[in-house]
């Protein structure tokens, strides 16, 4: 039987399988632009015996590829009445059209092995990411917390606080600078990058890295490094104390992965998240939490 709108429950419970892997900010080779960050999967599947949702996601997915060799952004919608499904991508900013397309080109797949046939879905690399919904799955705010690593190093000594709340404050400026939705640059060795989803409008950006930039603080305190996910931006930055490396490094300066199992239920339930499994790597450089909430 196939699924409309009036089936789908107001409120899901929404497994997310979160992997952290580093953010770095500066000269990722186009292999780590690729890198898996976190996964989003609808514990909802697609019911789907005659195989029109499966034939609609693959159109949408062809879609996204095919339109990432001459563009960073795109949304679209493929299918009609209640098998339609939405999805967009974007890549960074700074990424030319044929490493977009090489990075937008490695999400299928993955979201196929992932996620299966969930009926809304987000895969998070590097250098981009693609996310999906059915027609009538509920959808978040743009600034709600889908995902924060924070490292696990502190500054010491004084003026950290005021170089990083200038640096800050500078993503702010640079995102509506030209409506471009994206920058990175630094100040007084903290280095900052920031990015809104295509299609938000220039005010509703820059109240969203804000967003980002305050939980930044709020959630990591004095770490040298952070990297924030919200539904329609994200912010990170890293702190250098003794100057840049020669060779770009992940906020904490090493790799490790922790991965988290957590439920998540939408419909504007606070504070509801269980935390199912959690696989710690023994040197993990950072401490890393997923959220409660999510949006597609």
């Amino acid at each position: 039987m196939k699924m409309g709108p009036s089936q789908i429950p107001k409120t899901f419970s929404i497994f997310f399988l979160f992997l952290a892997s580093s953010f770095p900010i500066l000269g990722l080779s186009s292999n780590e632009l690729t890198n898996f960050v976190y996964k989003g999967c609808a514990n909802q599947k697609f019911q789907d015996p005659s195989g029109i949702y499966s034939q609609t996601l693959n159109t949408l997915f062809d879609n996204l590829i095919s339109q990432s060799s001459s563009n960073k952004f795109y949304k679209t919608t493929a299918g009609n009445g209640q098998s339609t499904i939405s999805g967009l991508f974007q890549c960074r900013g700074d990424l030319s059209s044929d490493v977009c397309n090489h990075c937008v080109k490695k999400i299928p797949d993955m979201s196929r092995k992932l996620c299966g046939q969930s009926i809304a879905a987000r895969i998070q690399l590097n250098g981009c990411y693609l996310r999906y919904e059915m027609v009538g799955f509920q959808t978040i705010g743009a600034t709600e917390l889908l995902f924060k690593v924070c490292g696990e190093n502190q500054a010491s000594g004084a003026g950290f606080g005021d170089r990083l709340d200038t640096a800050l404050g500078e993503i702010a400026k640079g995102v509506s600078s030209g409506n471009t939705g994206f920058y990175a640059g630094g100040y007084q060795s903290v280095y900052v990058l920031g990015q809104c989803e295509g299609d938000l409008g220039s005010g509703d950006c820059v109240n969203c890295v804000k967003n980002g930039a305050g939980r930044a603080k709020s959630e990591c305190g004095n770490s040298i490094s952070a990297q924030i996910y919200l539904q329609q931006c994200y912010i990170s930055y890293t702190y250098y104390p003794n100057g840049v490396p020669s060779k770009s490094l992940s906020p904490s300066g090493t790799r490790q992965n922790t991965q988290k199992t957590v439920a998540i239920v939408l419909g504007g339930l606070v504070g509801v998240g269980l935390g199912v499994a959690c696989l710690l790597f023994t040197r993990s450089a950072f401490k890393k939490k997923g959220y409660s909430k999510y949006g597609g």
